[in-house]
């Protein structure tokens, strides 16, 4: 017969084990399969795309409420040449399926915080630091990141991630239960606390070195969808030594088996490695390298369809003067058959150029440095330094010192310096565009949009310039040229908050209220704010039936304000949907 008093001491052991059960399941069970958000095991472990995508939708939301988020045209526009030829290359490779390519957003934030970084999220969004931009010395170094990011999202690493996580939970929860067991027999609460850190350690290293695979994976995809898109290899290494540089105050390279990421040194090694391999094979006629294969030459081609631009390269703070090199042209093809990049030759240097320069100019003033860094490079624009710097030094030095001083308001010095850099960037037509752009936005600023009017290329179609135009629109009170341009570019991208805001001032400008109401409510469903969208549709719906009550002449006709009534009908749906979706933890 049982005693009494040994039941009586293991009821306290017994809650206590079930306590530690159930607090592991829910300590170490994902957010994500908390949500149910994870597939069944007969799915094959893994997320499915479309449950990624809503948990990547659920994250942008956040981040477009976030203050630090920033739509700088600009920088959106020259960040989005080398993202576009990514993706293009990632297609070419195979790497992006048809299936992610449709159901990823593959869209990049960017954000003002100054520190030194770049992340994937869930659902093919990316998060860029302006701080990264400020310190990159090369489109090629920006490829480098980008890539490596982009095959993140295309590896699936993020699910897996939450998949292994959901696996090992089981056995964390095992290896609790045993270590609780053992206290409960040896009545020594040391063996079993011990048992529990050792349970617990062995799974931290194993998450570790997982996600040490998956960086040394997505350093390899990346690149080779980098090179296969026509930018430089030694961007790579160039870009994994200026983040050991920025990393060396705060990490003493001790302990690499207990990091998340490859040590940098390791990386830089392995960038050089294969970069080695392509130049063994680049004197080798009629050869296409492989990167990621080591080199292995791939089916040789000879009809090149796009050409690449040149790309160049620095160190940080220093600049080669030697000439620009050109690269060989990029082959993007379809099919099992696609081509793969031609090699880079090896050339003396690759110089800082003046339109990275620019870009990197401004994103060091955009993440906003406080008033006496600004005073510091308006000084710097005229400083005993400057002539000593290269052509394009001198051209991000003014552009920053242009840019400061308008950031200050101070708008005779920024004249100045803005007509110095015009003259700089004169034989550049990339740089100069990107000085010519900073002046109307100095002028439009200052107040004076007729001058901005006057600087703006009417023929231009790009995105910054058209943004600026609709401003010098509205402010010369002459909206209506304006007006057809961006309701045919929101009709082609309904995913630009900025474009549709744009379009809103001019029906503004125009006394036209209902279809200014709609581009904001279209703003609103491309920053996924649906419910907001839903409030604007409900005011636009109410403002129409009143001026059609009253006849009044910026009254809409039928046919446009049934289409008013089956948006506000199809964002309604998705507000239910979205109040279904579990909240993020």
């Amino acid at each position: 017969m049982p005693s009494l008093t040994s039941n009586s001491r293991s009821k306290p052991a017994l809650r206590a084990l079930c306590a530690v059960v159930l607090i592991a399941a829910q300590a170490f069970m994902p957010p994500v399969a908390r949500a149910q958000l994870l597939p069944g095991m007969g799915d094959g472990g893994e997320m499915t795309a479309s449950a990624e995508r809503r948990l990547g939708d659920q994250i942008a939301r956040e981040i477009y409420r976030d203050t630090d988020y920033i739509d700088d045209p600009v920088i959106v526009e020259y960040v989005q040449d080398i993202w576009q030829r990514l993706l293009a290359a990632a297609r070419v490779r195979g790497e992006l399926t048809p299936e992610l390519d449709e159901r990823f957003a593959w869209q990049i934030f960017l954000g003002r915080d100054s520190t030194i970084n770049a992340f994937a999220l869930p659902g093919g969004y990316l998060g860029l630091n302006l701080g990264l931009v400020a310190i990159i010395g090369s489109r090629d170094e920006l490829a480098t990141v980008l890539g490596h990011e982009l095959s993140h999202v295309t590896q699936r690493h993020i699910a897996r991630i939450m998949s292994r996580d959901a696996k090992q939970m089981p056995l964390m929860i095992a290896a609790m239960v045993i270590g609780m067991l053992a206290a409960m027999k040896a009545r020594n609460g040391d063996a079993g606390n011990a048992m529990l850190m050792g349970s617990q350690a062995y799974a931290m290293q194993s998450q570790l070195a997982f996600s040490r695979d998956m960086e040394r994976e997505a350093d390899r995809v990346g690149f080779g969808v980098m090179t296969q898109a026509g930018y430089d290899p030694r961007g790579a290494e160039a870009m994994f030594e200026k983040l050991q540089f920025a990393a060396r105050l705060n990490d003493n390279a001790s302990y690499p088996y207990l990091r998340s990421h490859p040590m940098d040194t390791e990386r830089i090694a392995d960038m050089q490695g294969r970069f080695q391999f392509r130049d063994m094979n680049a004197a080798k006629p009629g050869v296409i390298v492989d990167p990621v294969q080591g080199g292995a030459p791939a089916a040789p081609t000879t009809t090149p369809s796009t050409t690449a631009a040149a790309t160049t390269t620095t160190t940080a703070g220093a600049a080669s003067s030697s000439a620009t090199p050109t690269l060989p042209p990029v082959v993007v093809k379809s099919g099992p058959t696609a081509a793969r990049a031609a090699p880079v030759p090896m050339t003396p240097g690759l110089p800082l150029v003046m339109d990275h320069a620019m870009i990197s100019a401004r994103a060091r003033v955009l993440t906003r440095p406080g008033v006496d860094v600004l005073r510091q490079w308006v000084e710097a624009g005229s400083g005993s330094d400057f002539t000593k710097s290269t052509p394009a030094q001198q051209a991000g030095l003014l552009y920053a010192a242009a840019f400061s001083a308008n950031e200050l308001k101070d708008f005779k010095a920024s004249r100045a310096l803005s007509d110095r850099l015009v003259t700089c960037t004169a034989g550049d037509a990339s740089a100069s565009r990107l000085a010519r752009l900073l002046a109307i936005e100095i002028e439009l600023d200052a107040g004076n949009p007729a001058k901005a009017a006057s600087l703006l290329n009417a023929k231009a179609k790009d995105r910054p310039e058209m943004l600026l135009a609709v401003q010098a629109a509205v402010a010369t009170r002459n909206p209506a040229p304006m007006v057809p341009v961006l309701r045919d570019y929101t009709a082609l991208q309904p995913r630009d908050a900025t474009a549709w805001r744009a379009l809103s001032s001019l029906y503004n400008a125009q006394d036209d209220p209902v279809r200014a109401i709609r581009a904001d409510a279209e703003a609103n469903v491309a920053n996924l704010d649906y419910a907001g969208a839903r409030d604007r549709y409900k005011a636009a719906q109410e403002l129409s039936r009143n001026l059609s009550a009253r006849n009044a002449p910026n009254a809409l006709d039928h046919y446009e304000a049934s289409i008013i009534d089956t948006r506000a009908r199809a964002v309604d749906a998705l507000v239910k949907q979205q109040a279904e979706e579990p909240p993020l933890k």
